[in-house]
């Protein structure tokens, strides 16, 4: 008897990813590091990025990411993220010296009288220096002719100083001034106490760090195909969920109130998606254009204080930058 041949089963499509990066200063190296690690080392035949979002250093962080995308060179983004943070690292001696002051100073905050001064009464070299930075590791030129309707997409978070609205910046929105761009990116990493707000169009924008930290909805929200969302969004996440022992000093009371604050607005994100989810399970939601959404979180595990985000010392930021490698390691073989 002849066997007859098996019919080949039709191979399963890769799962799409968002991948959502939390903002936090220096602490984003970390984002750094788990981002060139899924570059290298995501399997394109199981997982296929289709967005990026991102605010302050994570905006950053996502948008070196999803330059490399656009343009087919993962290994290179993963690279480029190594650039990128090897040239924030304070490396000269003024510097350095400067560095280790201000982060002196923001411990020494709460028992000394320390003088505040405004981003509007300084030179403003520092976002200067952050904008050549950016402008060597993204070619903004290049980003109409790479930008198709099918590429990866990103967001980046920001807030209008005016009017108060939250902001979100898009690699395809219809409006140009809405769009990816350098003062995009300088808005979304416009801390108020150290960088002047930006002017983009009518408006002036700070970081987004207390409005969309970092966008999440927005991936799903907008989008009428379901195919064009994505099977699973991971969270980068900087600011921890928990604390092992209660904060007492004020030191540590004001490290838990910025991270608590930090979190509140992913928290809103993410309420989102689960709210979503619950209603599909349910029944509730039966529109052809919503689907089951996984969320899967990489968290910073290190306990780290507030002062440390404005650290930009080599060996903390190298430090960081392999714990994330370290942390999306792990989080690829959980998978």
């Amino acid at each position: 008897m002849t066997k007859r041949p098996t019919k080949a089963s039709p191979a399963t499509p890769p799962k799409t990813i968002a991948i959502a990066c939390q903002g936090g200063g220096s602490h984003t190296a970390f984002t750094g590091g788990v981002l060139q690690t899924l570059l290298r080392d995501l399997d394109p035949a199981r997982h296929r990025i289709i967005g990026l979002s991102g605010t302050s250093g994570g905006a950053l962080c996502a948008a070196i990411s999803w330059y490399g995308l656009l343009q087919g060179k993962p290994v290179q983004a993963a690279e480029q993220l190594e650039s990128f943070w090897d040239k924030m690292a304070t490396t000269q001696l003024p510097d350095a010296i400067a560095n280790q002051f201000m982060v002196w100073l923001q411990r020494s905050a709460s028992y000394l009288a320390l003088p505040e001064v405004s981003p509007y009464r300084l030179p403003n070299s520092g976002q200067d220096y952050l904008a050549g930075i950016i402008g060597e590791h993204i070619d903004f030129t290049k980003l109409p002719a790479l930008i198709a309707p099918d590429s990866p997409r990103l967001m980046v978070g920001a807030v209008e100083v005016l009017s108060g609205k939250f902001a979100v910046f898009r690699s395809h929105h219809s409006q140009p001034e809405k769009r990816i761009s350098l003062p995009a990116l300088l808005a979304s990493a416009a801390i108020p106490e150290l960088f002047r707000a930006v002017k983009i169009g009518d408006g002036v924008y700070w970081d987004g760090l207390f409005s969309q930290n970092p966008p999440v909805r927005g991936f799903l929200s907008g989008v009428q195909e379901q195919d064009a969302k994505p099977d699973e969004i991971w969270v980068i996440q900087i600011n921890p969920d928990k604390r092992a022992a209660e904060p007492t000093t004020l030191g540590d009371i004001t490290d838990r109130r910025n991270e608590l604050s930090g979190n509140l607005s992913l928290k809103q994100e993410l309420f989102f998606v689960e709210q979503t989810n619950d209603w599909l399970r349910k029944g509730w939601l039966n529109a052809p254009q919503f689907k089951q959404v996984a969320v899967r979180t990489i968290p910073l595990g290190l306990e780290l204080d507030y002062p440390s985000k404005l650290d930009r010392s080599p060996a903390f930021i190298n430090a960081l930058l392999a714990e994330g490698r370290r942390a999306a390691s792990a989080f690829l073989r959980d998978l």
